[in-house]
């Protein structure tokens, strides 16, 4: 029995659409829908997931792309009481297979599955029912009388709402557990920190499936704001959009918005778009000083899929002060630095110690990799960073991509900022790579700019200029496609060294 006094979250979206009924909630694939719309939608979806077989507790699958029925069905599994598992579409049928075995999702919900997906699905045991929609055009059909009889209109702080596998750039993907605790807490710190507008529009062309995307759905109905959805990222189509659906906040990665400023170099943008929220990792520091220039708000961010997505951003009146740092950890959450077993001084680089309710309880059925993330009360991140006098943060890398080369430290993203400012360099990519006599030594994949043909020589000149001698790469390897990237948009290094051990 629930005691009276127990915390509980009531249904966002639920109550959203009783205080703003009329308020816009969604805009997408040339649709709107305001909150009470959607909100009817969402019980036809419940309705749905109910005359499938799903009921609270188990685990749904969602396989889709960015759509209505994505938004519509986030909000449906949680209605009915079970748990969202948000399926990366860059993964391969063999991939997925296992993460749905690892997950024990009961249904998979899918747009158009080839037959090498559903092959992959078959051979498991036991196989999850696989169910296909049209993302775009959901009618959510039923047998009359077949609905749920019984929607779940509030939840603890400690339910989980979602397992989120992490990108997996290290080894093993994970199955972070994601709780409404962690979606509340997320969207306050951030809310306290960016502001709350009443007509703010968040655009999501980040995956909804990467908990980039996710978390503006669970600010969306948190906040009372609308969310723009875009199936896919089209610099065009995001800077058409900004302007005809009057966008005023958008949360993209360094490699987007460097496509979106060069779709329109002559033009500025909006008043109305008052924050360009930068995360993905450490971002160049050519890019943002011609934002800058430009006057394009962007606000760094750094974050996890197991802190529900930020942990840290620079409010925007430090968005210049403090260039290149992602800012002060958001309330009411904590950030320190780990050096050699002890907190890190100003300045001393380390890893990223974060603690707090936006923090994951722990991975699916991984006990030890879960005590292995938390120790002594703080979540280690495993990337690196420093914190300067002010307490903000600067991200340096991933830890495991720190490079060791005649006992000097290079952290691989510093060394690729300063490359983005070269004319001919499209996109850096730096690795260390084993070497007989310094132990590493530093290499570079380097995506060119159209037509471009560089002279390694000339490159490795103007890297001395600006980079100390151990810093330099010592080879370069060309190649005209975008560098390989996962779903949040940060770089894997762990296939640029697989070319170079080719």
């Amino acid at each position: 029995m629930i005691s009276s006094n127990e915390e509980r979250y009531p249904d966002w979206l639920r109550r959203r659409a009783f205080s703003n009924p009329d308020r816009l909630a969604l805009i997408t694939g040339g649709q709107q829908f305001t909150f009470s719309e959607l909100d009817a939608r969402v019980d036809c979806a419940v309705d749905w997931l109910a005359s499938q077989g799903i009921a609270a507790g188990t685990h749904v699958a969602l396989h889709l792309p960015n759509s209505q029925g994505f938004v519509e069905l986030v909000h449906g599994i949680s209605r009915i009481g079970a748990v969202l598992v948000p399926i990366n579409l860059r993964l391969t049928p063999e991939e997925i297979a296992w993460q749905l075995a690892d997950v024990q999702a009961s249904h998979v919900i899918s747009a158009d599955p080839t037959d090498e997906f559903v092959a992959a699905i078959n051979h498991q045991s036991p196989e999850p029912t696989l169910l296909a929609i049209d993302p775009h055009d959901p009618t959510w059909e039923i047998d009359a009388g077949s609905g749920c009889n019984e929607h779940v209109e509030s939840h603890a702080p400690d339910d989980i709402h979602a397992i989120v596998y992490t990108s997996g750039t290290t080894g093993r993907p994970k199955g972070a557990l994601l709780t409404y605790g962690n979606h509340w807490w997320s969207a306050i710190g951030s809310g306290l920190n960016l502001g709350i507008h009443a007509d703010d529009r968040w655009m999501a062309v980040l995956p909804l499936f990467h908990v980039g995307g996710l978390s503006i759905l669970m600010r969306s109905v948190i906040y009372g704001i609308g969310v723009v959805v875009h199936e896919s990222f089209d610099p065009d189509a995001v800077n058409r959009s900004i302007r005809k659906d009057r966008v005023t906040i958008i949360s993209v990665v360094s490699t987007m918005l460097r496509r979106m400023l060069a779709a329109q170099p002559d033009r500025d943008y909006p008043d109305w778009l008052r924050c360009v929220l930068l995360g993905g990792g450490p971002a160049p520091q050519p890019l943002l000083e011609e934002c800058a220039g430009r006057n394009v708000p962007v606000t760094q961010t750094y974050g996890l899929t197991e802190s529900a997505s930020q942990i840290a951003t620079l409010p925007p009146e430090d968005a210049l002060r403090k260039l290149g740092s992602a800012g002060k950890p958001l309330y009411p959450n904590e950030i320190a630095i780990e050096a050699d077993g002890r907190f890190a001084t100003p300045g001393e680089a380390g890893e990223i110690l974060a603690r707090g309710p936006i923090i994951t309880a722990g991975y699916y059925r991984l006990p030890d990799a879960t005590s292995d993330a938390f120790r002594n009360g703080w979540f280690h991140t495993g990337d690196a960073g420093y914190l300067d006098a002010d307490g903000n943060l600067f991200v340096l890398d991933r830890r495991d991509d720190l490079i060791v080369t005649g006992g000097e430290n290079v952290y691989p993203a510093e060394v690729e900022a300063m490359l983005s400012g070269y004319s001919l360099i499209e996109e850096a990519g730096v690795i260390g790579v084993p070497d007989p006599e310094w132990g590493q030594r530093v290499v570079c994949v380097v995506s060119c700019a159209d037509g471009a043909a560089p002279d390694p020589d000339a490159i490795r000149l103007w890297c001395r200029e600006r980079l100390a001698g151990y810093k330099v790469p010592t080879e370069f390897q060309f190649i005209r496609e975008p560098l390989p990237r996962n779903a949040g948009g940060k770089l894997l290094r762990r296939t640029l060294r697989s070319w170079f051990e080719a």
